[in-house]
């Protein structure tokens, strides 16, 4: 073996035709990508689930237990995403190509289910809120919503078992590595199950749950404006907020699935579009903690005072004054305000239902 031969297969396995660094060995714009989502992923789901623990007030309602399991679903993500990181950087080196592949591909796609199946949880439940507010204490109990969650998990697990029965690939999330992208193809089937039964009913139920909410916001606005003087007539910002959170949503994930489907009929395949389109829906685990969480007026309270208490532990000597409405109370003190307090310019002109 010459020495061309040697340097070839001596060199790492890239996805994009540029961005290899001769000096460090490695797909550096991979990595920078990689290792740039990682970070984000991971430092704000933590943030998230540290605001959720130091304000158990937070967990009363029932949207904020699928937010958390949708943050610890996607903390987990940014974990698992350390893996083509470290691979591109030839730390992990001895291990099964395949068998590696495969888990990492599994594990991935499960976490995803859950933070997907999780978004759908989370616009059902504000759709139940607002289309039936006397009955939701009745139809949505704190049983129903532990049932719910546990359910995401199995069914999550189970839908892509298969992936490890060679029915085939479950996604793009390991083709960092030679195998994944190589010799582990994707079946038309198997993408067909897997969108029929995972993402395409999360989509639908967003799309369905979320306009019609829309549709109700601007109708009580309608309404109110009728009643009121002209300076009420804007939008509530429950409806904006309804706005960015599926317009995020769709863009993050249409590309996605939508190459997925291209390349399992065999109709386009590019190893810089699954790559691009693979961590633009990943990505989204990241934008989920930014939209759930900090459209929650009590969460960013819990945020603020989080802040607060930590400043104040550095010795900064920053003070937040309190407020009339004490929504979560003080972090100092256990959490244990009054209750749990929405402002009405959070939510929309004339509604108390959670954001």
């Amino acid at each position: 073996m010459n020495s061309a031969d040697s340097s070839t297969l001596s060199a790492p396995f890239c996805l994009l035709e540029i961005g290899y660094s001769k000096i460090f060995n490695t797909c550096l714009l991979e990595v920078s990508i990689i290792l740039f989502l990682t970070i984000l992923i991971i430092c704000g789901n933590l943030v998230v689930i540290f605001v959720f623990h130091c304000a158990p007030l937070l967990s009363q309602h029932s949207t904020s237990a699928f937010i958390q399991t949708m943050a610890y679903a996607d903390l987990l993500v940014g974990v698992s995403c350390l893996f083509p990181s470290l691979s591109l950087l030839h730390l992990l080196k001895g291990l099964d190509p395949k068998l590696t592949c495969q888990v990492f591909g599994y594990m991935v796609s499960v976490l995803k289910s859950v933070s997907m199946a999780s978004l759908a949880c989370v616009s059902v439940d504000r759709y139940i809120a607002i289309t039936r507010p006397l009955t939701y204490a009745s139809l949505v109990t704190p049983c129903r919503v532990r049932c719910c969650v546990v359910l995401i998990w199995l069914y999550s697990a189970l839908v892509f078992l298969p992936s490890f029965m060679e029915w085939g690939k479950p996604g793009y999330h390991g083709d960092v590595v030679r195998w994944c992208a190589v010799e582990w193809r994707t079946n038309p089937f198997f993408t067909a199950f897997i969108v029929a039964l995972v993402y395409a009913p999360a989509a639908i139920i967003i799309c369905f749950t979320y306009a019609n909410i829309f549709k109700i916001c601007r109708q009580h606005t309608r309404e109110i404006n009728e009643r009121h003087a002209p300076k009420n007539s804007q939008h509530p910002e429950y409806a904006m907020v309804l706005f960015r959170i599926t317009s995020v949503f769709y863009i993050l994930w249409l590309p996605y699935i939508l190459y997925f489907l291209l390349e399992s009929g065999q109709i386009y395949r590019h190893p810089a579009a699954s790559f691009f389109t693979t961590w633009l829906a990943i990505s989204n685990s990241f934008c989920n903690c930014l939209i759930y969480s900090l459209s929650n007026s009590a969460f960013r309270k819990g945020l603020k005072r989080l802040c607060s208490f930590c400043l104040q532990r550095t010795g900064r000597g920053f003070r937040v004054k309190n407020t009339k409405k004490t929504g979560l109370g003080s972090i100092e003190k256990g959490c244990s305000g009054p209750g749990y307090v929405f402002d009405q310019e959070d939510v929309g002109v004339g509604t108390t239902y959670h954001v």
